[in-house]
């Protein structure tokens, strides 16, 4: 996975919190919470979300610059996205919603950009307080991707995934996927409370995980607005094949079997193995957002 050396990277669309305190507080569900933060961690071990580490806290990220929080910085061109893991995420969050942007103006409509939130240990959002325990996720209060990048060393040491670029690219746009469903109105239809491979809650997943098929597919001809080139040169074989490693490192089954040492099908919210990585190649192959309709 490369970007083009001479693009500039538009970090205004990151907000970089790392190092910064937020206040704990009882880990308690608040605000709905459930069924509304999508994550590739928490609900993925059968946990309670007062296990995760959400909170009836609220709030938002303290944005105190720290030692840490350094893309404003650090990251303005393509060449440091193809040197550092911030300044690549910061890229990837370009090129994702670059795309949206011109598909749903191709649609006729409008996209609403998101932001992604850098963390660490311990975020405030507007669905409630979190830590890196439950992994990246989407806040439907706020609109807003939260990701800490300590999450990609453990999605290859604690989910076995391959890991690379294209991993990490992966699940960004997975997340920027729950962000179109929010916009298009499918992601409350995850809210009705049941899990089981056939739920919604696992549709919605496996949907998300075909939206990031299908910009990857448009990666390589999205072109960016400072250069009016495509901010990705190239993606391989190989990059495409660590996504969906890392799909199927996600997966219900596989995640069950390494944590419990059994699956229980009718508890999965987000999929198994096979299933995501046959969405994310659904979307991939077909290039189609209208091709990712897992609700029929």
């Amino acid at each position: 996975m490369q970007f083009d050396d001479d693009a500039s990277l538009d970090t205004s669309e990151v907000q970089d919190v790392r190092g910064s305190r937020v206040p704990g507080g009882k880990a308690t569900i608040g605000g709905g919470i459930g069924g509304l933060v999508v994550l590739l961690l928490g609900l993925f071990l059968g946990v309670g979300p007062d296990q995760l580490g959400l909170t009836d806290g609220g709030g938002q990220p303290d944005a105190t610059a720290s030692g840490l929080a350094q893309v404003d910085r650090d990251c303005k061109t393509g060449q440091d996205a193809n040197t550092r893991d911030d300044c690549r995420m910061v890229a990837v969050v370009n090129s994702v919603q670059d795309y949206w942007d011109q598909e749903f103006t191709r649609r006729g409509t409008s996209y609403e950009p998101s932001r992604t939130v850098f963390f660490s240990e311990r975020v405030g959002t507007a669905c409630g307080s979190a830590t890196s325990a439950v992994g990246p996720f989407y806040c439907p209060g706020d609109r807003k991707v939260y990701l800490d990048l300590g999450f990609f060393a453990e999605l290859r040491s604690k989910f076995g995934a391959t890991g690379g670029p294209f991993a990490q690219a992966y699940v960004v746009a997975h997340e920027y996927g729950h962000h179109v469903q929010d916009l298009t109105g499918t992601l409350s239809r995850s809210q009705d409370g049941r899990t089981g491979a056939g739920s919604n809650a696992v549709r919605v997943e496996l949907q998300a995980d075909c939206y990031a098929g299908v910009w990857a597919w448009h990666a390589t001809t999205t072109k960016d607005e400072s250069t009016e080139r495509p901010l990705i040169t190239s993606l391989t074989d190989a990059d495409i094949t660590d996504g969906l490693d890392a799909a199927a490192a996600v997966g219900d089954d596989r995640i069950q079997e390494r944590f419990q040492g059994r699956v229980t099908p009718e508890s999965w919210t987000h999929g198994s193995a096979k299933q995501r990585q046959q969405w994310f190649r659904q979307g991939y192959e077909s290039g189609d957002m209208a091709r990712c309709d897992t609700f029929r």
